[in-house]
């Protein structure tokens, strides 16, 4: 594994791995540290950005059923037994095989306003230790879009046609994609006692090099974890090729 700390001009810790699957190892190690360390409850992502973090956790020994689970986002629209709603992915991808206490993501078919109350409640009543995070080809983190205030709670989010493009391929046609979604907001994310940052692939190298070194704006999402105080970034060498 490469395992290397660069410098960069925020107080992020930045580990260059060689690809996705050395990445997942790596980021499982710092999942098992901090829940040794009494973290007991971790916000998740989706997409395929964790895929390899959550194999490393599904083959480890690791007993989750006494922390508590909070997912970042779901698409408004789509049940919850649908093929591409979040509820799936997550079970697919983790919690058949390593069952959680609690796990809440939001409910797609929900009221739009009760929902938002609903999950900013279940952040206040269950504070985040360690929040999982992808970066989209935008710099947007959950689904908080270029332009998204950085005050911004859970609220239903409009996607660009960017996070459109690059989802359209679990779809049958891009016209099924939601062009809607509930995602926890930036102040929400902000809220995490530590953050866990991955991306991988040089779709991402741009949104990377923005996050880490550009200004603080909300025309990149991202770049908001520079003033966050314990964030570890993880990414492949080709994530990090505009570094």
């Amino acid at each position: 594994m490469i395992d290397k700390t660069i410098k960069n001009n925020s107080k992020m810790n930045v580990i260059i791995t060689k690809d996705k699957v050395e990445g997942g190892k790596k980021a499982f190690e710092l999942v098992e540290k901090a829940i040794h360390s009494d973290a007991a409850v971790l916000g998740l992502a989706t997409g395929s950005t964790p895929e390899t973090l959550y194999k490393e956790m599904r083959a480890s020994n690791t007993d989750y059923s006494n922390l508590i689970s909070i997912n970042l986002d779901e698409y408004k629209g789509l049940p919850a037994d649908h093929p591409q709603s979040y509820h799936t992915f997550m079970q697919e991808n983790l919690f058949k095989d390593k069952p959680f206490k609690k796990s809440f993501i939001p409910d797609g078919l929900g009221d739009e306003d009760e929902e938002v109350k609903r999950y900013n409640k279940i952040i206040e009543e269950y504070p985040i230790d360690l929040q999982i995070l992808g970066i989209g080809t935008n710099a947007h983190i959950g689904f908080n879009e270029p332009g998204t205030s950085f005050l911004q709670e859970t609220h239903v989010e409009k996607l660009t046609e960017a996070t459109i493009n690059a989802n359209k391929r679990y779809f049958e046609s891009e016209e099924d994609v939601p062009k809607y979604a509930f995602s926890m907001g930036i102040k929400s994310i902000l809220s995490a006692k530590k953050i866990l940052l991955m991306a991988f692939g040089e779709s991402k190298a741009e949104a990377v090099h923005d996050m880490l070194n550009g200004p603080i704006t909300e025309q990149v999402p991202a770049s908001i974890l520079q003033t966050h105080d314990d964030v570890t970034v993880i990414i492949d060498e080709a994530a990090a090729s505009k570094l």
